[in-house]
């Protein structure tokens, strides 16, 4: 049996809680097992190891909703075009100079230096989409061993999807239900999802299949929706309806969809995403590159719908990603009271969960994963029960983050990873992202 007592400055157990000012909390097995007052804590779990945390915050581990990790090889490369417009982005550029070049070491080298990242970010669980048409079957495998020897917890997809042709359509599919066939068991660290592309790049009859593949495996799905105005435009000309309208009148939408971006959503749409019980990914940062748009998402929330933040493989500073949430919709709509730093903080944990399925995750409560960040406290200004959000939100860096654990392991401590060898990660990775480059 392992135990370890944890004594903090500020415990931030939710955002709904609130924070409380000299509390820890004890682990046991990997489990929260007690939540309270430094002192009495001690005095209930006497010879309990102590970690000494007093005078920083003590949080949730982030949850990282969206992420590609293979854009990791993609930072900075330079490509003779200039695509105008999303498709063209996609079909000029996206398609061509990174996802078909993908093999599967590509992928292990890229999973390994993105894991690297979201530990130092303090972010502990994820959802990933690969999307390598030419490196199946076999490419979530590789990812999975790199995740597994970081530590942490991952929810692994492959992007099904049929612009290569239904063949390879199919092998998407495949590598999805074998991999949640060999993972999906209780305990597992890396389990899988089920995942489609969108609606123009896959049939009718191919999303159905998708979904009663869902089902079967009981896996839940997640696909791309809306992420510019393309989509919409293109839903409209070839169905007659917008993209939630078509998934819904194909029997698709459920509460085991998860939806990533979000951006390009009718007033209509949001309502039946509401009314499915959809679970959506916003991803602030990425929607600005690819010019795609402001999520609704202070509107989704007022529905009732589950929101978690990604960072899309994009900028992977999950403390910036949170700076997004928190700035880009104040100045979209002209309104400052809009998703105050409570409000993303809890997108970034407790909803992020949700978003994901996560049950034993996004909280600091008994009986909940121990999967805990502490990060250093010692501001240029007081820090308060007023304004710790907005101080840990707009004022906090991974430079911050002392310690990452998962399931009670420690996987990051006084700024050094203790899982993996970090340097070697990044070397690889560069080697990697040099390979990547030159194939075009």
């Amino acid at each position: 049996m392992s135990e370890k007592t944890i004594l903090g400055g500020d415990l931030v157990a939710s955002a709904a809680a609130g924070p409380k000012e000299g509390w820890g909390l004890h682990i046991r097995d990997g489990v929260i097992d007690d939540v309270g007052p430094n002192a009495s804590l001690t005095t209930a779990h006497p010879g309990s190891p102590v970690l000494d945390a007093r005078g920083m915050l003590v949080i949730p581990g982030l949850i990282n909703t969206h992420m590609h990790m293979y854009g990791m090889l993609s930072h900075g490369i330079s490509v003779p075009v200039s695509p105008q417009g999303f498709y063209a982005f996609l079909e000029e550029f996206w398609w061509p100079y990174v996802e078909d070049q993908l093999d599967r070491d590509l992928i292990r080298d890229a999973a390994a230096l993105a894991a690297v990242e979201m530990v130092r970010s303090g972010v502990t669980s994820f959802s990933d989409i690969l999307e390598a048409p030419n490196a199946i079957p076999g490419a979530l495998e590789a990812e999975r061993e790199a995740i597994e020897a970081a530590g942490l917890r991952g929810i692994l997809s492959f992007e099904a999807t049929e612009r290569m042709g239904a063949a390879n359509g199919r092998l998407g599919l495949a590598e999805n239900a074998e991999f949640v066939r060999a993972h999906n068991r209780p305990g597992s660290p890396v389990t899988g999802m089920m995942c489609i592309h969108t609606t123009f790049t896959c049939s009718a009859g191919f999303l159905k299949d998708a979904r009663r593949m869902a089902d079967e495996l009981r896996s839940g799905i997640q696909l791309h929706l809306s992420e510019s105005p393309y989509e919409p435009g293109w839903c409209l000309e070839h169905h007659g309806k917008r993209p939630a309208e078509f998934y819904a009148d194909l029997g698709f939408l459920g509460p085991d969809v998860l939806a990533s971006q979000c951006v390009q959503l009718s007033e209509g749409e949001m309502d039946l995403l509401a009314k499915y019980g959809v679970r959506a990914s916003h991803m602030p940062l990425s929607n600005c590159e690819v010019g795609g748009g402001v999520a609704p998402v202070p509107d989704l929330l007022a529905r009732g719908v589950t929101v978690g933040l990604g960072s899309d493989g994009y900028i992977n500073n999950f403390f910036e990603v949170m700076r997004g949430a928190f700035l880009i919709h104040k100045a979209y709509r002209q309104d400052p009271r809009v998703m105050p730093a409570r409000t993303v903080f809890d997108l970034a944990t407790a909803q992020g969960a949700r978003a994901l399925g996560l049950a034993d995750a996004g909280t600091l409560e008994p009986g909940k994963s121990a999967d805990i960040v502490v990060i250093d406290a010692d501001l240029p200004s007081p820090l308060n029960e007023r304004n710790l959000f907005d101080q840990l939100v707009l004022y906090r860096n991974p430079q911050d983050v002392e310690m990452v654990m998962v399931r009670g392991r420690v996987l990051l401590e006084g700024g050094r990873l203790t899982t993996v060898d970090e340097e070697r990660i990044r070397a690889r990775a560069k080697e990697a992202a040099a390979a990547l480059w030159r194939k075009k």
